[in-house]
């Protein structure tokens, strides 16, 4: 089910769980400002998570209320992920999922990395 990004941040959200220790992942990287780890439900050979570690619902509510550092952590960190993780040659994707018409299904900002074979257009065509 999609939420509202409009929202306050819920504390039960799955992130924020996996971010107390709460529920097991497969970090594949973590510093002082994100965690990222391999998605339970691969939608690609290689699908990983970056999560930053502040409360933020989405791209809106990250970019305007997350400090200078934490922007800049955040996106290095995903840049980081995928050249450690050798995704840069033949190339990936990224893509964070914002409100209902993006289909976001959990209320904690988070770039999806998706990588291992060719990913087709970014969207369907109707």
């Amino acid at each position: 089910m999609a939420i509202d990004p409009t929202q306050p941040y819920d504390d039960d959200n799955i992130f924020a769980k996996i971010l107390r220790g709460e529920i097991p992942n497969k970090t594949v990287y973590e510093d002082e400002w994100v965690l990222a780890f391999h998605d339970i439900n691969p939608q690609a050979p290689e699908h990983i998570l970056v999560i930053p570690k502040g409360r933020y619902v989405s791209w809106d509510d990250f970019s305007a209320s997350a400090s200078e550092a934490e922007i800049a952590g955040f996106v290095r960190a995903v840049g980081h992920v995928a050249r450690e993780a050798g995704m840069v040659e033949p190339g990936y994707r990224l893509l964070a999922n914002i409100g209902k018409h993006g289909h976001q299904e959990v209320a904690h900002l988070h770039v999806h990395i998706f990588a291992g074979k060719p990913l087709g257009p970014m969207l369907m065509r109707s």
